[in-house]
């Protein structure tokens, strides 16, 4: 029988990506400063970051399959740091954006590695539940990515973030030796079929309508990640402040995992949540361009939080049933195609001034893709 690793360092492996990244986020209008760049430029840092976590996710997914869930993470945590600390002496933006695409490829194993060992030790209704419940992590993540933050910007810049990202990789790492098992399934030893796989998920509508979703999602928080702190600066406050609002979007984003777990009690179908949640991204995103140039902009961006906590455990809960015997690829490959359309996403909002406009009219695509899709079968 596979042995389940503590709760509570799943919590923490899941949280892993978010931080990074959400910590990263207040320190935008610093790295322009410091590296002399505009401050679309300094926001394709983060767009870059998923460009390279993609393939880590592929890599990462295949890799665990065929050498250990454990042996994988602990080889991602340690690319991660290293190109943390590299990140404290870089002396362009080149050079940091080469040590951002580096550091994705390393944490690309929180997201893939967490999520297949979820798999191989939960299924049906308990794996949706136990999703739902890491959800609270999630929602934790940005209060404590964008508090800690901004205030490591305000008291020490841009530098203070990144020794603060080499700490927590070299922490979890820590954590990781002594209380991670392995658990992937001794009939995956020898499993190389990843093309057969590919080919299975690519004939796979509603696969690829998750994938859509999920990326959706995605897009709407990390988009707001990317230029809100500007948009702060902009109102007249400080990055600091930037940071604190992570606190609402922790608890809007809380709140959307409850909603979850309370829809999985009344047995909701998890195509019932999606669409729900779809539907609150549009009045979301609308109401962002209503309030864009106000502080109450933060109330809206709150809603897609809350919708974010709603949706995501829905759709990585099922998403993967169908291919239970290779759980690693399947998660690779699946995570390759959101994460590279998060990417593609990214990039393009990070040129954009009216990205609100561009967020609404995502979210009634996202909309119109909720109600062609089906559940899988659990």
């Amino acid at each position: 029988m596979t042995k389940s690793p503590p709760l509570w360092l799943l919590m923490l492996l899941t949280m892993f990506p978010q931080i990074a990244e959400t910590l990263y986020s207040p320190a935008l209008p610093a790295i322009s400063r410091a590296y002399g760049v505009e401050h679309a430029i300094a926001a394709q840092t983060l767009s870059i970051y998923f460009l390279a976590f993609a393939p880590g996710v592929v890599f990462w997914g295949i890799f665990c399959d065929r050498k250990g869930r454990r042996t994988a993470m602990l080889a991602g945590l340690v690319i991660y740091m290293l190109a943390a600390v590299a990140a404290l002496f870089s002396t362009s933006i080149t050079e940091l954006l080469v040590l951002r695409a580096i550091s994705a490829f390393g944490a690309a194993v929180g997201s893939v590695v967490t999520q297949t060992m979820l798999r191989d030790c939960f299924q049906g209704g308990a794996l949706a539940k136990v999703f739902a419940t890491l959800g609270a992590g999630i929602a934790m993540s940005p209060a404590l990515g964008m508090v800690l933050g901004g205030g490591l910007v305000s008291l020490s810049g841009h530098l203070a973030v990144f020794a603060a990202l080499a700490t927590l990789a070299a922490m979890l790492i820590i954590c990781s030796l002594f209380a991670l098992p392995e658990t992937r399934p001794t009939h995956l030893v020898n499993n190389r079929e990843c093309l057969p796989v590919a080919r299975a998920m690519l004939r796979d509508r509603a696969l690829q309508h998750s994938a859509l979703l999920v990326a959706g999602f995605n897009l709407l928080i990390f988009t707001w990640y990317q230029q809100g702190a500007a948009l702060f600066v902009r109102l007249g406050m400080s990055v600091d402040i930037f940071g604190y609002s992570g606190l609402l979007l922790a608890i809007a984003t809380l709140l959307g995992s409850l909603i979850n777990r309370a829809m999985l009690t009344h047995h909701l179908p998890a195509n019932v949540q999606v669409r729900v949640a779809c539907i609150i991204t549009v009045i979301a995103t609308a109401g962002g361009l209503l309030l864009q140039d106000r502080l109450w902009v933060i109330v809206p961006v709150g809603l897609m939080a809350m919708a974010f906590g709603m949706g995501i455990p829905a759709l990585l809960s099922q998403a993967l049933v169908a291919y239970s015997a290779q759980r690693g690829t399947a998660g690779a490959l699946f995570g390759l195609y959101y994460y590279l359309l998060l990417a593609l996403g990214l990039t393009v909002m990070g040129y954009m001034e009216q990205w609100f406009l561009a967020l609404f009219a995502v979210s009634v695509a996202m909309c119109l893709l909720a109600l062609r899709r089906r559940d899988n079968p659990v």
